[in-house]
C-alpha cells in the first residue's frame, strides 16, 4: 500500500513539472482515493519543494482559486511577455521553416505558466498562421547547422555542396570556424583547405544542399581564430573584407537608426540636422549597399576607395535611366 502511494505522489509531481493543473476530487476519483488522501499527497510534495528550493528552482505548489486547481509555479518559467518576444524573434527571422518554428514553440510553451497558456495559444496561432520561411536549398536548415557546429567544436574538414547566388552548383572543402545569423540567414565562415593566406569566405547555411564530414581534422593558429563578437560588431553584411574607418554625412529623418546598424558607429560632429558619423566596419559589397540604401541622406566623406565604390555605382544606376 505504501508504494502504491508513493508511485501515486510520484505521478503527480510529474503531472506538475508538464506544467498540468491538478484538482483533488479529480485525482482522487482517478486512484480510488478520498480527497484527504490527495489532500495528503499534496502536502507532502510541498513539503519536499520547501525543504529543496535550490534544487528545484524555488518551485512552490500553490491553489489557484482561478483554476480551481493546484498550480506549479518557479523561477524558471517564462512569462507570457518573454514567450511573446521570443516567438516574435524566431518568427521575424524566417530562418527556420514551418515545421521546425512549430516544433520549437510548442516546447517553449511547456515552460511557461499555466495562467498564461491560453493567451499564449491565441498569440502563436495567429502569428504561426502567416508565417512564410525563407526558400532554402536543404532540407533543414537546423540540422545543417548542427552538423557544422559540431565540426567546428572538433576541428574537423568538411566538404559542402553549394549554391551560389547565380544558382550554379560547387563544392568546396574547407575548414568551418564560425557560425553567424544575419537578416534571416545563418552563414557559415570558414578557410579553403588549401588556402594558406587564411582569407574568409563566407557561405549561408541555407543553400549549403549537402556536408560531408571527413576524419581529417585541422589546427588554426590563435590568430586565425574567428571572435564572433568582434565579427558582428563590425560586419553587419556577411560580406568579406578588411576593418577600415568610414567617415559620412547623415542627414535623415533617424540617425539612431544609423548607430544602431552599425555598432561601431559614433557621431563627432552636429550642425543642425546633419551628422558626421564614424565607424569601423567590414569593408566589402555590404556596406556599400547600405550606404547607397539611404539615398541622398548620406554624403561618404572616406576613404577615397569607398567613395570611389559609391561613384560607380550611382553611375551605372544612372545609365539605367538615360533613356528616360
Amino acid at each position: 500500500m505504501e508504494y502504491e502511494k508513493t508511485d501515486r505522489i510520484l505521478e503527480i509531481f510529474m503531472r506538475l513539472l508538464r506544467g498540468e493543473a491538478v484538482k483533488t476530487q479529480e485525482l482522487a476519483n482517478e486512484y480510488g482515493v478520498s480527497a484527504k488522501s490527495i489532500s495528503r499527497d499534496i502536502s507532502e510534495i510541498q513539503n519536499f519543494l520547501s525543504e529543496h528550493r535550490e534544487l528545484m528552482n524555488n518551485s512552490e505548489l500553490n491553489y489557484s482559486y482561478k483554476h480551481k486547481a493546484y498550480v506549479l509555479s518557479n523561477d524558471e518559467f517564462l512569462k507570457n511577455k518573454e514567450l511573446f518576444a521570443l516567438v516574435k524573434i524566431l518568427i521575424g527571422s524566417r530562418a527556420l521553416n514551418k515545421e521546425e518554428i512549430l516544433g520549437i514553440i510548442s516546447k517553449l510553451k511547456k515552460f511557461t505558466t499555466i495562467a498564461d497558456k491560453p493567451v499564449m495559444e491565441n498569440i502563436i496561432r495567429k502569428e504561426v498562421y502567416h508565417y512564410h520561411e525563407v526558400k532554402s536549398d536543404c532540407p533543414s536548415v537546423i540540422d545543417n547547422l548542427w552538423r557544422i557546429i559540431n565540426a567546428i567544436e572538433t576541428r574537423k574538414m568538411i566538404t559542402v555542396t553549394y549554391f551560389r547566388m547565380n544558382r550554379d552548383e560547387v563544392k568546396h572543402r574547407i575548414k568551418p570556424v564560425a557560425v553567424m545569423f544575419s537578416e534571416y540567414y545563418f552563414y557559415l565562415i570558414a578557410y579553403k583547405s588549401d588556402d594558406r593566406n587564411f582569407k574568409p569566405i563566407y557561405f549561408r547555411i541555407d543553400r549549403i544542399s549537402a556536408i560531408t564530414e571527413h576524419r581529417e581534422k585541422f589546427q588554426l593558429e590563435r590568430k586565425y581564430d574567428f571572435d564572433e563578437g568582434d565579427l558582428r560588431e563590425k560586419n553587419q553584411f556577411m560580406f568579406p573584407g578588411d576593418n577600415v574607418n568610414i567617415k559620412f554625412e547623415f542627414t535623415g529623418l533617424s540617425v539612431q537608426a544609423i548607430l544602431d546598424r552599425l555598432p561601431t558607429a559614433k557621431i563627432t560632429e552636429k550642425d543642425g540636422n546633419k551628422y558626421t558619423i564614424e565607424a569601423e566596419v567590414n569593408y566589402g559589397h555590404g556596406i556599400v549597399m547600405y550606404l547607397l540604401s539611404q539615398g541622398a541622406w548620406v554624403k561618404v566623406l572616406s576613404p577615397a576607395p569607398l567613395i570611389d565604390d559609391i561613384k560607380a555605382e550611382l553611375d551605372k544606376m544612372h545609365g539605367y535611366y538615360k533613356q528616360y
